[in-house]
């Protein structure tokens, strides 16, 4: 187990995740990293370093791949990812003021996570679903027609959820 930015993370399994990727050469690189990510959260600094050398794929290499694309976390994120669209519909809307209410409830800004590691939040330019907004999502769940009113009720929601799920283990 090794520890890094306050977490700790088991390198083993990445064994498995390398050999699903054995043998191929091509093209390899992306879903390789995204496999990593989603093992851990985020992409610690060791496991693309061991990557690197299992794989020989140069270590710079990597890194501009995983700097390029904004899907990449170099850094732990929260369980749960709050995001706020900015785009121009939304914008037009009012998800100012929701995103405002989000930094609020939280104590976040856009691109941080929270010290406990239960919340990352992020603005993004759009989601996809501009007839519903000012749009919200938290994990895979999209809300639509957010108002600053439904934002702390949403993520109390999720915290009541893993306070349920926690119980029931």
């Amino acid at each position: 187990m090794e520890a890094s930015e306050n977490r700790l993370y088991d390198l083993t399994a990445l064994e498995k995740i390398f050999k699903r990727f054995e043998g191929r050469k091509d093209d390899i690189l992306i879903p390789l990293v995204q496999s990593i990510q989603e093992e851990y959260g985020w992409l610690p600094k060791e496991a693309l370093r061991l990557a690197a050398d299992h794989f020989r794929i140069p270590l710079s290499k990597i890194y501009g791949v995983v700097t390029f694309y904004s899907q990449f976390y170099l850094t732990p994120r929260g369980k749960h990812l709050v995001r706020c669209c900015r785009g121009t519909a939304c914008h037009v809307r009012g998800s100012k003021r929701v995103i405002e209410s989000v930094e609020q409830k939280l104590g976040l800004k856009d691109g941080q996570t929270s010290k406990d590691l239960t919340f990352s939040f992020e603005t993004v330019a759009c989601l996809g679903a501009c007839a519903l907004g000012p749009i919200m999502t938290i994990d895979d769940e999209i809300y639509g027609h957010m108002s600053p009113a439904k934002v702390s009720s949403l993520i109390d929601e999720h915290l009541r959820r893993d306070k349920d799920e926690s119980a029931n283990r």
